[in-house]
């Protein structure tokens, strides 16, 4: 084998990449671990011991940080972790209106009107579109730029514009005002303290998904989403005109302390005598090697000064305090608390002047780690900042005449005016010119040094940027130009008792899964069964160390995928030990025989997989959330299987062939299993479309008996609740009681693994607008739930409006239709026929009838619920996968056939027995492939929870339906097709 030491070399390069990202787990599992023994159950001393340590050395060998660790390591989604899942809608008609300085015009507004409702009603057309369709048809030669020609959009629209420039100004401020939302909404997030939150833009729409794991406050969550971003100018203090009352409230907090002493005055008297203020601050508070003890007493005699460090620098007379600094302190991040603390104290308010508010830095320094304190200067009466941030009409990323980034601020007139007077009283003095500070949402974003007065509006902001913090601060600038509301559209809640059910429930069955096929692979294939083995070992540790490395969030559906496709992976050492198997019947020596099994094996192996990574790229682009990472990690785990699987295997095969070492591809057991096999699969077709026509149309009569399909919230909106109650309760009963507390909307009540668990489903007031509607639901629930007589809890809550919902829908035909058409292209591109092509679109289609028609027929029959849902359509396509790596493989035998015979093309019983021959020639490779996945399958099902039941199900029948759709409908149908092609 050429490239063996390429290989080695990437095997271990890999490694060694992926043992280092997964160490980041086992750092702060460690960390973890010691902060519980230190609580002893105490959440809030558990919290502060890792606030404490947030910035300290915790991974000796490399000097990094707990904080840095944690920000690596594995990230758990909401149904591992708990937490909130929120979609966030940007009101575009709000921003029109802004736009257009909210005209009174009828028609304007009732074109506005109109687009709403459509876009409400799940038109596929953006919002902007719509928007001047509607207006196009309610004032027909009327000029938009009449309406948006104004002052602040002077630059970009004239009167003269022609509603196309309008159409593409609107869409480009609309596209600007999400992104500019998005930006504002991770600063929001990031400053309430998420770990690992996931957003996404979802593209074509004006909609942000956002995963925050681990947060529960659903109020604070909505309030902190949901309110204004404010966008403000101020001017600042500087450390010289802050110190007195900084130093003013150090004595305060010594005199009002418990622990002060006489000590302390002895310390403050020796304080005097050696200098002065500054210099005892300098000598004590502000070395840094001080020790633990010095830090001890400091925090008695200067408890304020103990946390803030003031700016310092080093001259002749030793470290010296900044006093024109415009940050007055530096506080670690696990002390900012305890300074708003003093800051709150009555003693410590009441001494602050009116004039004077402190901000921190919107994050902490990036060298330091620790975060800026100012002090806001307030000058008008009302306590209104110099200038807000409406004053801005433009703001961009730009470069220096060093070629540095920076960013361009345009002012419009009327904050061009005060932008002068700010300017030029913040550099009047040359020796010693002030800071204005940029605030956001009440955290200081910038607070650039001002050079010279600023006449005419223009300005840059320079500094130790880069292109994406020039692109970031441009676009926090904007946003404080005519804001477009957001909306929470969107809403899940896990608790943590479900998100550490499931990652148990998740544990358990990848475990069982795995060691399922280690056995299977020893037993049947002897001796290369310990090969596989071995591969696929190393496989798993690629997969979770690459996952890791990218920062992909792993949810349960994606450890459904990681260990789907280990059993997936087997695929392909199955594939070519069958090979092998058929080289050794033919007398080949076993060197041969490897050669020539891989050789063989190879143009299957990549066409199955090509055709599974094709559907996991759709999955990825069509669904969001934990359909997302199941796409991750199957196509993560498809590019790994093919490494280890087929690359490693082989170098391993070529090192024990070198050593002499005896190898063995079966046992006595397993040596003849599936020889001499004859099935007629082409002369039973008919009975085969015979049996699939029933069950599918044995679906449809269920789909008008049953009133159609059972949607889950996905699809047709609504709210579901999750609910623990101490003991059972009937779902009839309960039915009941809630279809009066809903106001005769009767909901639908299912058991989610016991009558002490039930699924709650509602649509109750799912189209009244407002941020109240949620609480009447949920006191409406909680009033019919008191009727049942016993205790209960209310573990995870979902909501999803309409408009979503529709989006769903559409992304789901998307999805299905789209891959239908890449598996057409691919087929007939690479078997040069088009009747294998349509052949196997045409079993994708009947593979999907199929699963419908059975969980229409089974749906309320089985004990679990089978809803569809994005679950759902996940497992749809990945059936589809299914069928199209086993239809795949059958057509690459029948390819091999011909070339064999020399011929491009066989006709009448010899195409037939041609067929025949591939399909039970492959007949081992399909059962036994089959048979893996399955028991994976069932292994999950079973112990995977209630969570992934309906998902695994779904693909259980879903395996059971490709294996039978391979070899008895998408290959003999090609014979049909290609008779009537003949015609």
């Amino acid at each position: 084998m050429q490239g063996k030491g390429f290989i080695k070399f990437l095997a271990i390069l890999l490694a060694i990449v992926c043992a280092y990202y997964l160490s980041f787990n086992l750092v702060t599992a460690k960390v973890e671990k010691d902060a519980k023994e230190y609580a002893k159950g105490d959440a809030a001393k558990e919290k502060a011991y890792l606030d404490s340590i947030a910035s300290e050395p915790v991974y000796p060998v490399f000097g990094l940080t707990y904080q840095f660790c944690k920000s690596k390591e594995m990230n758990l989604g909401l149904d591992l972790k708990g937490g909130m899942n929120v979609t966030m809608e940007i009101s575009l008609n709000e921003l029109v209106k802004s736009l257009a300085n909210n005209t009174s015009d009828p028609n304007f507004n009732k074109a506005l009107q109109n687009a709403q409702r459509l876009q409400d009603q799940g038109s596929t057309t953006d919002f902007i579109n719509l928007f001047i369709n509607e207006f196009e048809k309610l004032s027909p030669g009327v000029k938009l730029a009449d309406f948006f020609a104004t002052t602040e959009n002077s630059q970009q629209i004239k009167s003269t514009s022609s509603n196309t420039e309008v159409r593409n100004y609107l869409t480009r401020e609309a596209s600007s005002a999400i992104d500019r939302s998005f930006i504002i909404l991770r600063s929001r997030i990031d400053g309430f303290g998420v770990a690992s939150p996931n957003m996404q833009k979802q593209e074509g729409t004006n909609r942000i998904l956002i995963e925050m794991p681990g947060v529960q406050d659903q109020e604070r969550v909505q309030k902190l989403l949901q309110g204004s971003a404010e966008l403000q100018f101020w001017q600042v203090y500087q450390l010289q005109e802050v110190y007195p009352l900084l130093d003013n409230i150090n004595k305060t907090l010594v005199a009002t302390s418990k622990t002060a002493d006489t000590t302390t005055a002895a310390s403050a008297d020796t304080t005097k005598k050696e200098g002065g203020k500054l210099g005892d601050l300098i000598k004590k508070g502000g070395s840094k090697d001080s020790t633990d003890i010095r830090k001890s007493e400091l925090s008695k005699s200067n408890p304020l000064f103990a946390v803030l460090e003031l700016p310092m620098f080093q001259s002749e007379q030793g470290p010296q305090v900044y006093p024109t600094s415009a940050i007055v302190g530096y506080v670690e991040k696990r002390d900012t608390s305890k300074i708003n603390g003093f800051l709150r104290k009555p003693e410590i308010a009441a001494t602050i002047p009116q004039s004077m508010k402190f901000m921190w830095s919107v994050k902490p320094d990036e060298q330091s780690k620790k975060f800026e304190l100012y002090a806001i200067k307030v000058t008008s009466a009302d306590g209104q900042p110099a200038l807000g941030g409406d004053a801005i009409s433009e703001a961009r990323a730009d470069y220096d005449q060093k070629g540095s980034p920076e960013v361009t601020m345009f002012m419009k007139p009327s904050g061009a005016a005060k932008w002068k007077k700010l300017t030029a009283e913040a550099s009047s003095d040359p020796n010693n010119k002030k800071a204005i500070a940029i605030v956001l949402d009440n955290n200081v974003y910038s607070a650039p040094t001002v050079q010279n007065e600023i006449p005419n509006g223009i300005s840059s902001i320079s500094g130790n940027f880069t292109v994406e913090d020039t692109k970031d601060l441009a676009n926090i600038l904007k946003a404080g130009k005519l804001p477009a509301p957001a909306k929470i559209v969107g809403k899940f809640v896990v608790g943590p008792t479900l998100g550490q059910t499931a990652i148990n429930n998740g544990l358990i069955s990848f475990v069982i899964a795995f060691i399922v096929i280690l056995v299977f692979m020893a037993l049947y294939y002897h001796r290369a069964g310990w090969v596989a083995n071995f591969a696929l070992l190393i496989n798993l540790f690629f997969i979770l160390g690459i996952l890791v490395s990218l920062g992909a969030v792993l949810t349960l559906p994606g450890i459904a995928g990681i260990v789907l496709t280990i059993g997936l992976s087997v695929d392909a050492n199955i594939l070519i030990f069958e090979r092998v198997r058929e080289e050794l019947a033919q007398g080949k020596s076993t060197a041969q025989s490897i050669k020539d099994g891989f050789k063989h094996a190879m143009s299957s192996i990549i066409d199955s997989n090509a055709t599974l990574f094709i559907l996991g790229v759709i999955l990825y682009v069509f669904g969001s959330g934990p359909v997302q990472g199941f796409a991750t990690t199957l196509c993560i785990g498809i590019a790994s299987s093919l490494f280890a699987a087929v690359l490693i295997s082989r170098v391993v095969f070529d090192s024990m062939l070198n050593r002499k070492m005896s190898i063995t591809f079966d046992n006595g057991l397993t040596r003849n299993a599936f020889k001499n096999i004859a099935f007629n699969f082409v002369g039973r077709r008919k009975l085969y479309y015979i049996i699939s026509s029933a069950i599918i149309l044995l679906g449809i009569i269920f789909y008008f008996k049953n009133g159609g399909l059972n949607l889950g919230i996905d699809f047709k909106g609504g709210r579901t609740y999750l609910v623990h109650f101490d003991k059972s309760v009937e779902p009839e009963d309960l039915r009941s009681k809630l279809t009066t507390a809903f106001e005769d909307e009767a909901p639908e009540v299912k058991t989610a693994g016991g009558n002490d668990q039930l699924k709650i489903t509602t649509a109750y007031l799912v189209s009244e607008p407002g941020q109240g509607t949620d609480a009447k639901v949920e006191a409406a629930l909680k009033k019919g739930l008191d009727g049942a007589g016993t205790k209960y809890d209310i573990v995870s809550s979902q909501r999803v409006d309409p408009i979503i919902a529709s989006d769903i829908v559409y992304g789901a035909y998307g999805a299905i239709l789209f891959s239908c058409i890449l598996m057409f292209i691919y087929i007939v591109v690479r078997f040069r026929k088009w009747q294998y092509g349509l052949g196997a679109v045409i079993a994708l289609f009947h593979d999907v009838l199929m699963v419908l028609s059975f969980y229409t027929i089974l749906d309320g029959i089985l004990p679990f619920s089978l809803e569809i849902g994005q679950d759902f359509i996940a497992a749809i396509l990945t059936v589809m996968g299914y069928t199209m790596t086993e239809t795949v493989v059958v057509f690459d035998r029948i390819r091999e056939r011909l070339a064999e015979a020399g011929k491009d093309e066989m006709y009448g019983e010899e195409r037939n027995t041609l067929i025949n021959f591939a399909l039970n020639s492959t007949l081992s490779r399909t059962i036994l492939t089959s048979l893996t996945v399955f028991f994976v399958l069932l292994v999950i099902f079973i112990f995977g929870g209630d969570s992934i039941r309906g998902f695994i199900f779904a693909l259980l029948i879903g395996r059971i339906i490709g294996t039978y759709s391979s070899l008895c409908i998408s290959t003999p149908i090609v014979i049909d097709l290609a008779q009537k092609g003949k015609k």
